[in-house]
């Protein structure tokens, strides 16, 4: 059985979050590690550590089956020093709370020029801010994820990822996540089995399944190419089901945390089971 589930709410604390995703009979599960769309928040006591790690380790999960997502305000490629030092310090602070926590992904989206600087220019940016942030910290990977292309993000292409990952120092500590809907919107097709295969293969010569760290499972309300991040629950997009198919029989993802980000929360069981489902013998 794959490693399957939601991002779940930390609502009440981010010890809740594995009490949350077992009750939906999740096997993985993604989470933040505190308000999402704040920059700073309260620090982590060591009473909340304790109890997330009791809750995570009672409920059958591994440290590894967590995908921990960073705010959505940061923007580590930032042209802007100033606006980037702000950024940068909360990246900071999510790393340290991940290995609090003693969970070893920190997902991101990998940033955006704003117009500002060139796509090759921002990339590098953020790859010199990974490695600052890693002389700072321990241990935790940083999980580059595929973003859709909307607006000024960069990421949607599998040779940004990889051009993000060659100028980052510490190999190991650096990882990818591909988001379905992204890889859809940002003109990859995953819909037939020649397509699904060739896009992978094109993923393994370009970045290398050796950095993938975990799957973000969301259906897709746009079309291929339309650069629109637009989610659907499973089965109900324009990816359809057989896309899903293909990936929980994929072996490459066997250890993985793959997590679901669709729109309706109280489909979040039946869809985990539904993707159980499709694995065959």
């Amino acid at each position: 059985m794959k490693l399957v589930g939601p991002h779940v709410s930390i609502s009440g604390g981010v010890q809740n979050a594995p009490l949350n995703a077992a009750s939906l009979g999740a096997t993985a599960f993604g989470m933040f590690t505190k308000n999402q769309r704040r920059w700073d928040a309260p620090s982590l006591d060591q009473k909340t550590i304790d109890s997330f790690k009791k809750n995570l380790t009672d409920n059958g999960f591994r440290p590894s089956d967590v995908l921990v997502h960073d705010s959505y305000l940061i923007n580590i490629g930032h042209p802007q020093k100033e606006s980037r030092e702000k950024s940068y310090t909360a990246f900071v602070d999510e790393l340290q709370r991940c290995y609090q926590l003693g969970l070893p992904y920190l997902n991101i989206h990998p940033g955006s020029h704003l117009q500002l600087c060139s796509e090759t220019e921002c990339l590098s940016i953020i790859a010199q801010s990974i490695n600052r942030a890693f002389e700072e910290t321990e241990e935790v990977v940083v999980v580059l994820e595929n973003t859709a292309g909307q607006g000024s993000n960069v990421g949607y292409r599998f040779e940004q990822l990889a051009e993000i990952i060659d100028q980052v120092n510490n190999k190991k500590r650096i990882g990818v996540c591909l988001d379905t809907c992204h890889l859809f919107s940002s003109g990859y097709d995953i819909t037939t089995k020649e397509a699904y295969e060739s896009t992978m293969s094109e993923f393994d010569s370009k970045v290398g399944f050796q950095f993938l760290r975990g799957l973000h499972l969301n259906d897709s309300k746009v079309s291929k190419g339309s650069k629109v991040d637009r989610h659907h629950s499973i089965g109900k997009g324009v990816l359809g089901l057989e896309t899903f198919r293909f990936i929980m029989n994929d072996k490459r993802f066997g250890q993985i945390p793959m997590v679901l980000e669709t729109i309706d929360e109280s489909l979040w069981a039946s869809e985990i089971q539904l993707l159980n489902s499709m694995v065959l013998p």
